[in-house]
C-alpha cells in the first residue's frame, strides 16, 4: 500500500494512505482559499491540480487558468522530492484530504503548531531523499 508520510522535526508522526491527496489553506493576507492536488509519482510528489479563490499578495493565477466553480483552476505539472508545510499559531491550520479523509493537519498530528515556524514534511513513505533535495516550500 502506498502511502505520504507526514514528519516533524525528523520523525514520522502520521501516514497519509493512498497515492493523492489534496492540501488546503487560507493566505495569511488575503484570507483567500488556495488547494493543490497532488499525487505521488514514484519518490516525488507531483502538482496536478491548484486553485484559488481570487488574486493578490503572490497568489497570481498563471495564464491559461480558467475560472470554475469561483476558482481559478491550472495544472501546473510540477514535480518536488517533498513539501514543507510552515505552521503558525497565528494563521488556520492546512487543510489536509485523502481518499477517505479530510481534516485539519492537527488532527492529523495529532498536535497543533507549538510556535511561529513549525514546519511538517510532506513526502511518499519510503522515499530516502534528504531533506534538502528539490523540496517545494509551501506558504501562506
Amino acid at each position: 500500500m502506498s502511502a505520504f508520510c507526514l514528519i516533524v522535526a525528523g520523525v514520522v508522526r502520521a501516514t497519509l494512505p493512498g497515492q493523492e491527496f489534496t492540501l488546503a489553506w487560507e493566505h495569511s493576507v488575503e484570507k483567500t482559499r488556495w488547494v493543490e492536488r497532488y499525487r505521488m509519482d514514484g519518490a516525488q510528489l507531483a502538482l496536478v491540480e491548484a486553485r484559488v479563490q481570487g488574486n493578490g499578495a503572490g497568489m497570481e493565477s498563471p495564464p491559461g487558468a480558467i475560472l470554475r466553480d469561483g476558482s481559478w483552476v491550472w495544472q501546473p505539472q510540477s514535480k518536488h522530492a517533498e513539501l514543507r508545510l510552515t505552521r503558525s499559531t497565528f494563521t488556520r491550520d492546512y487543510d489536509l484530504c485523502s481518499p477517505d479523509r479530510c481534516a485539519a493537519l492537527s488532527d492529523w498530528l495529532g498536535v497543533g503548531p507549538t510556535g511561529e515556524g513549525d514546519v511538517v514534511t510532506i513526502r511518499p513513505c519510503g522515499s530516502e531523499l534528504p531533506a534538502s533535495a528539490g523540496g517545494q516550500q509551501v506558504g501562506r
